[in-house]
């Protein structure tokens, strides 16, 4: 029974994750047909603006020309996430958890789809107020992800909640079986 849970929940992943990065290409394909090498569009004057950039490196331009370490960096995020979702117990006190794995998988994969394919990622949004770094769906999720991740982590889940991610020897698992 537990089997079967664990290879739902990688289903329910996979359609999510194939959803939400499907989205993400889309938009890129978008902002590549119409911004690249045209003006900035102001969706909002003088705050939102849809800006085309190149994006060789990671968040706030660091990393730059680094693909192999932030393909490596991605795919260890991504396996740590597949990790946690295969040990995360069943129920709605997870679930917020559980969806927080799918954006981040989705928001990884969308990215590192642009790196494998094309050495960098497309970015497209620009929010001028703070002067912002371009950013894209992909970014969203994984963004919006962590500050939900380390709220949630603050203020809902206690330390007891995370005893499914400690490691556990074979005789441990069989004695709780």
């Amino acid at each position: 029974m537990e089997q079967k849970r664990r290879i739902q929940s990688f289903l329910e992943l996979a359609v999510s994750a194939a959803a939400l990065t499907g989205l993400d290409q889309w938009t890129k394909f978008l902002a590549v047909k119409h911004l690249k090498d045209q003006a900035d569009i102001a969706l909002i004057p003088n705050v939102l603006y849809l800006h085309y950039l190149e994006n060789r490196g990671a968040a706030f331009g660091m990393f730059q020309n680094q693909k192999v370490f932030l393909v490596l960096l991605t795919s260890l995020i991504l396996i740590g996430v597949c990790y946690v979702l295969w040990k995360l117990p069943e129920g709605k006190h997870f679930l917020p958890l559980k969806i927080l794995c799918f954006l981040i998988t989705a928001g990884g994969i969308g990215n590192l789809a642009d790196r494998l394919r094309l050495n960098y990622v497309v970015d497209f949004i620009y929010f001028s107020p703070i002067d912002f770094p371009v950013f894209n769906i992909a970014d969203i999720y994984v963004t919006v992800s962590m500050v939900l991740l380390f709220l949630l982590v603050l203020f809902y889940y206690k330390d007891e909640d995370f005893q499914f991610l400690k490691w556990k020897s074979p005789k441990q698992q069989e004695q709780e079986s």
